[in-house]
């Protein structure tokens, strides 16, 4: 999901009364999260299309769940520069993402995605705010994941020669796609009083007016040059990512920040690469080698730890 359940919900509305629900909201939102990989890479357009349609029917469907429940706060001033470079940064971190699926499996670039708490660690220390020295050992290993992940670094001794280049191009685009949504993030903090379904809204439309400079000239192009890619399958793949793995989507997942506390967010969060990984092995039969299962391993152990840490 090209989303940080534990960042994304720093802007949150206020929690209602009881917790009730929250707990399979949360697990359906994951679930949904780890199925976009399949969607995209199912589709077989390119990514910038992806990308694009999804912005379209995503705020379509946010806009009028915000109709519905009559939340809407008017930005003021520089919070619609904020809005406007949130928005840019969190397309390009789907247009990378996505990319991603292509040349890595979908669960190495999920889970390689999910060192974005590491990037933000870094740009919250590029801006000057102190970093917790206890949170460095995460951050190594996280390192050691990616490397391993990547296929550069074996168990078995192996060198750069021996791994596929397009594992490490997935595993780059991923990590490009960590440093963008880690800049989405820093920009929705300065949104904190806005709800969280019009902020992503927002975003979206911006991101989008501005994709659509390149996205519908490529969609010209698609249509002229190679039309049988405009399927009805890919429309149907493309309406189901926006409406539902978007609109519906993250409806769900609010609701379920809302009800949850800080640490059942970032615990059930993993069921987002979890479910990912089914995915590969179940519909792609894409198996991991020893070393990628060993790096994701590092990975998931690595953010837990992360978050843990910040909570305690």
């Amino acid at each position: 999901m090209s989303h940080s359940p534990s960042l994304t919900s720093a802007t949150s509305p206020t929690r209602p009364r009881t917790s009730q629900g929250g707990t399979w909201r949360m697990l359906l939102a994951m679930a949904l999260s780890g199925t976009i990989g399949l969607l995209v890479v199912e589709s077989a357009l390119p990514p910038l299309l992806v990308v694009f349609a999804r912005c379209v029917l995503g705020a379509l469907g946010l806009g009028l769940w915000l109709a519905w429940r009559r939340e809407w706060v008017a930005p003021q001033g520089r919070e619609w520069l904020w809005l406007a470079g949130g928005g840019i940064a969190l397309v390009l971190n789907w247009v990378a993402l996505f990319s991603a699926y292509h040349y890595s499996s979908i669960a190495v670039a999920t889970v390689v995605y999910h060192v974005q708490p590491f990037m933000l660690l870094a740009l919250s220390a590029l801006q000057g705010e102190p970093v917790e020295r206890r949170k460095l050992p995460w951050l190594l290993l996280a390192l050691l994941g990616v490397a391993l992940s990547s296929g550069l670094v074996g168990l078995d001794g192996m060198d750069a020669s021996h791994a596929g280049t397009g594992a490490w191009i997935g595993v780059a685009l991923a990590l490009l796609a960590a440093a963008l949504y880690a800049g989405t993030t820093v920009a929705t903090r300065r949104l904190g009083h806005m709800p969280s379904a019009q902020i992503a809204m927002l975003q979206m439309l911006a991101g989008g007016l501005v994709l659509g400079l390149w996205a519908l000239p490529l969609l010209a192009h698609v249509a002229a040059a190679s039309p049988q890619l405009l399927s009805a399958r890919a429309a149907s793949m493309v309406l189901t990512l926006g409406l539902v793995h978007t609109a519906f989507m993250y409806t769900v997942m609010y609701a379920a920040f809302q009800r949850l506390p800080a640490p059942a967010i970032a615990a059930l969060s993993f069921v987002y690469p979890a479910m990912a990984l089914l995915v590969d092995l179940a519909w792609f039969g894409a198996v991991p080698s020893a070393a990628q299962w060993a790096g994701m391993g590092c990975i998931v152990v690595a953010v837990l730890g992360h978050r843990l840490t910040g909570q305690s």
